[in-house]
């Protein structure tokens, strides 16, 4: 298969299909099958993303679908499967790079707009396309043995599988159909006859809690990502609620009054009140230390890509790409160019006529602003490229890029004076561009590579991966938007707040809010040391706070560590208000875990994630650790594996279900539809007990250890 070719120099290498053979590639059922599966892996991506913390390659699972789709279709080629797999897959790329960073705008204290994402989405996603364009010759076919782009090649041993008649479509299915079921009785805004989350608050330890969030989806990550990884990112978990937080407990009970940034003693907070004022803080700056230190790592990687760019812009491209054959068309330049500069004038159009309110700028430095997204972009584009040849698209440091962007904005603003909160948001539409188009970047030459491989039309895949951005694009901000209502709450609370002269980081932002048919003054807090961070409702007539408005993103639901991240890096920088001593202790202990020799980026996700994700994620690691005993590996494998494929079908399902559970409970709180219209756990007196829940979730492992131990169909 393809792994076979790897070592061939460039000159030698001879694709699955012949330059000179003419086959249907770049068909409309390809395009319309590829921007479907775009849509639905954007809004799955979105949904795990901003849950787990992690996202996971879709290239493969759309690869395997599309070859049983196509083929009940009729009779499909080796190069429209590629089409599928290369359009579809777009759409997880785009999607990641939007939740590690536009989150964030929640937590900066501005509401999520849906044009916004979608034009930042659509810009930094289509960069991230253009510029893979000129440099997929560099580093794609020159480089061709040198970087060997793991997840595209096991994508094109796939095809070339499903070519010669190797079935693995049923194994996905079978993932889809059980992760399904399980979900609808799981998920607590679906049926919610399981319990969706197991939980024990030890009496004998204050402060800790173990629990374990007994999603599908998360133990399909747990099992794609391996035990090794599933470990270090659990070890996290366990640190934070198992050591810091009883640590804090047992301390700051000693404390009869606040301690910052907490806002009532530590004496009376449950683990989740731990978690939300002292953990985030310390996982957030364990976070972007290990970003910036995988950042570090990577330098050499970094320079080499610049150089080799660098000098293939300065020369003439080698007889490689003088080539006329198939194989070798790529979109003209002129398209590379033209599409530059309307990207550089999209951004300018949408930051001069749809401005940050309160964040004006002028002509000039928007002009400057969207230069800098097209310069930085195109830096770490190349360098996004480059590093998942090496090493793949999971190790690929998206954040540090994300944070070496936002340090620099940030620091010009700085210097400008421009440190308004709404000067925070600015930086995060820059930032958020850039980690956009260098997500994209990667997942673009993965597919390109795999392409490379199958003997794809190079300009072919170049156009559905524009259909595949431009598609997801369309769903990813309403997803967000979605699963922000549909999981937010509204939690009573009683203190006085003064609504006409506010103190130190309040402010008014709507003296007319409505809810539940009543009007109350909406407070937005944020860095005030007397009042937690968040969003409250005032009742105008009494002055006292009634409800704190937890917003879905944010929650312990989704709990986006990335975009947390990145809203902790432009605070520090802009308003330097943070609790510095906690974010420092998270810098600490990331340099500590790196002096160990463990790489320190799934421990600090770990770390800031509740333990209900890290635990159940680790279970899926064990599985695949006792799927795995005794049978021979072979390199290259792990990504077709039949569990592999099976997680897989977990990921989708609970992706699916659980943003339609979201969507039904979001038209709920609209008033569309009646209340608890899904739920009949009550009906059965299950959904309390977490002994039935873990054997629901033990059932569900055994099924993926058993698929993952039975041998594909046809496998040989």
């Amino acid at each position: 298969m393809a792994q076979e070719n790897l070592a061939a120099p460039p000159e030698e290498f001879k694709p699955y299909v012949p330059d000179e053979t003419a086959m249907p590639e770049f068909t409309w059922r390809a395009a319309l099958l590829g921007m479907a599966f775009g849509v639905i892996f954007g809004a799955v991506t979105v949904y795990v993303g901003l849950r787990a913390g992690l996202t996971v390659a879709a290239s493969i699972p759309i690869a395997v679908l599309s070859i049983s789709l196509l083929r009940a279709l009729g009779r499909a080629t080796i190069l429209e499967n590629n089409i599928v797999q290369t359009t579809g897959s777009a759409g997880e790329s785009v999607a990641g790079g939007v939740i590690f960073t536009l989150p964030a705008l929640i937590f900066l204290g501005f509401s999520l707009e849906y044009t916004r994402i979608l034009m930042l989405a659509v810009i930094g996603g289509t960069l991230g396309v253009l510029f893979m364009i000129p440099l997929r010759r560099q580093l794609i076919v020159k480089e061709h043995g040198n970087l060997l782009y793991p997840e595209g090649t096991a994508c094109a041993d796939v095809l070339i599988a499903g070519e010669r008649g190797g079935s693995f479509a049923s194994r996905v299915f079978y993932g889809l159909g059980l992760g399904s079921l399980y979900t609808l009785l799981q998920n607590e805004n679906a049926f919610a006859v399981v319990r969706s989350q197991a939980a024990y608050n030890p009496s004998w330890l204050p402060g800790a809690s173990l629990r374990a969030t007994i999603t599908s989806e998360y133990l399909g990550v747990g099992y794609i990502i391996g035990p090794r990884i599933a470990g270090v990112i659990f070890a996290g978990g366990v640190f934070s609620w198992l050591v810091m937080m009883p640590a804090i407990k047992f301390f700051g009970s000693l404390v009869p009054t606040p301690i910052y940034p907490g806002t009532v003693p530590i004496a009376q907070m449950s683990s989740s009140d731990l978690w939300d004022s002292y953990i985030r803080y310390i996982g957030a700056g364990a976070v972007a230390a290990a970003g910036l230190i995988t950042l570090v790592k990577t330098l050499p990687t970094i320079i080499a890509a610049l150089k080799a760019g660098a000098a293939d812009l300065r020369k003439e491209n080698s007889a490689v790409v003088r080539l006329a054959g198939r194989t070798s068309q790529d979109l003209k330049t002129t398209v590379v160019l033209a599409g530059s500069a309307i990207v550089v004038a999209m951004m300018w159009a949408f930051l001069t006529f749809m401005p940050v309110p309160g964040a004006k700028a002028g002509l000039l430095a928007n002009l400057l602003a969207s230069l800098l997204v097209v310069v930085f972009g195109f830096l770490f584009v190349t360098v996004s490229s480059r590093i998942v040849g090496l090493i793949g698209t999971s190790a690929n440091p998206i954040s540090g890029m994300a944070i070496a962007t936002l340090m620099a904005t940030c620091g010009l603003f700085l210097m400008a004076g421009w440190t308004a909160p709404a000067y925070a948001a600015l930086a995060l539409t820059i930032g958020g561009t850039v980690c956009i188009a260098a997500a994209n970047a990667g997942n673009t030459s993965q597919d390109l590579k795999t392409g490379f491989l199958v003997g794809a039309t190079p300009s072919a895949q170049q156009k559905g991966l524009f259909l595949g951005v431009l598609a997801s694009c369309l769903i990813i901000g309403g997803t967000l938007m979605i699963m922000n209502k549909g999981l937010e709450k509204f939690v009573p609370t009683s203190f006085p707040v003064d609504a006409t002269n506010p103190p130190e980081g309040v402010v008014v932002e709507n003296r007319s809010f409505d809810h539940d048919g009543r009007a109350y003054v909406l407070l937005n807090v944020i860095g005030s040391r007397t009042v937690p961070e968040g969003k409250y409702l005032l009742n105008p007539q009494t002055g006292q706070v009634e409800l704190k408005w937890i917003q879905g993103i944010g929650s312990e639901e989704a709990p986006a560590p990335q975009a947390r991240l990145m809203s902790v890096v432009i605070n520090g920088i802009l308003n330097r208000k943070l609790p510095w001593g906690l974010v420092l202790i998270g810098v600490f202990v990331v340099v500590a875990v790196e002096l160990l020799g463990i790489r320190s980026l799934s421990f600090a996700v770990g770390s800031y994630l509740s333990i209900g994700t890290t635990a159940a994620i680790f279970c899926g690691g064990v599985v695949r650790w006792l799927a795995e005993r005794g049978l021979e590996k072979k390199s290259g494998d792990e990504e077709t594996s039949p569990g592999a494929l099976f997680a897989s079908g977990l990921i989708a399902a609970g992706g699916i279900v659980g943003l339609l559970a979201i969507a039904v409970k979001a038209m709920e709180k609209a008033g569309w539809v009646g209340k608890d219209l899904l739920k009949l756990g009550p009906r059965f007196g299950l959904d309390e007990s977490n002994l039935v829940a873990m054997l629901a979730f033990g059932l569900l492992a055994y099924s993926l250890y058993h698929f993952a131990r039975k041998p594909l169909e046809g496998a040989k």
